[in-house]
Formats: structure tokens, sequence, C-alpha cells
């Protein structure tokens, strides 16, 4: 099992911009993917962005797309960060990442095979 540690989340206004990390305990994320995901209070999980390690390739759910930017950190190799810009008051939830690895099986805009989670990090943006 992979241990995960979000960080980075806080309180923003609308139309702010945060940075969340997300740090394994593998050295190297060499064939996984890394995916971003969120809850709001009251409602389901949902997929935010991933991001397959080996190519780079990006995937982004609807509602973030061109606001949110997920990316690999190659120095470190096996930090994933989400940027967040043009923040709204529905982007409020707590985003979680996961890792699963990849192995040639799933599709990159595939939510599911996600086995490894971090703990969650609270984002707020308020009007």
């Amino acid at each position: 099992q992979v241990h995960l540690v979000e960080s980075g989340g806080g309180l923003v206004q609308a139309g702010g911009s945060l940075t969340l990390s997300c740090a394994a305990s593998e050295r190297s994320l060499s064939g996984y993917d890394m995916g971003w995901f969120r809850q709001a209070p009251g409602k389901e999980r949902e997929f935010v962005a991933a991001i397959r390690w080996n190519s780079g390739n990006t995937n982004y759910a609807d509602s973030v797309m061109g606001r949110f930017t997920v990316s690999r950190d190659n120095a470190a190799k096996n930090t994933v960060s989400l940027y967040m810009n043009s923040l709204k008051p529905e982007d409020t939830a707590v985003y979680y990442c996961a890792l699963r690895w990849n192995g040639g099986i799933w599709t990159l805009n595939t939510p599911s095979g996600y086995a490894d989670w971090g703990q969650g990090t609270q984002v707020n943006v308020t009007s």
C-alpha cells in the first residue's frame, strides 16, 4: 500500500487560486496514474483530474477544465500538484489524491481502480 499525503488546502475568495500537492511514499510514480477527487458536503465524491506519470497525459472533469491544472514534479518523482485557478464557491470540498497502478488496464478518463487514497485536504471558496 502506498501512503499519500495532501497539502495546500485552505480558504480563498472566489476568483482566487490554490495549489494542492500530493506526496507519495513510493520513491517513483513511474507506471502509476494519480487522480484528484473531491467531495462536497452532502454530495458524492467526484472525479476532478488525473495524470499519467509516464506520459504526462492529463484528463479533467468538465467542471474544472481550463481552470485546474494537474502536473507532476519530475525532480521529486513522487509528487503531483493540482493548481486551481478562478476558484468558485462550488469548488468548496475536501480534495483527495488517489493512486492506481496503470499496467495498461485503465484509460485515463476512467475514474476507477484507484486503490490508495490520501486523507484529504479542505478547500473553502468564499463568495
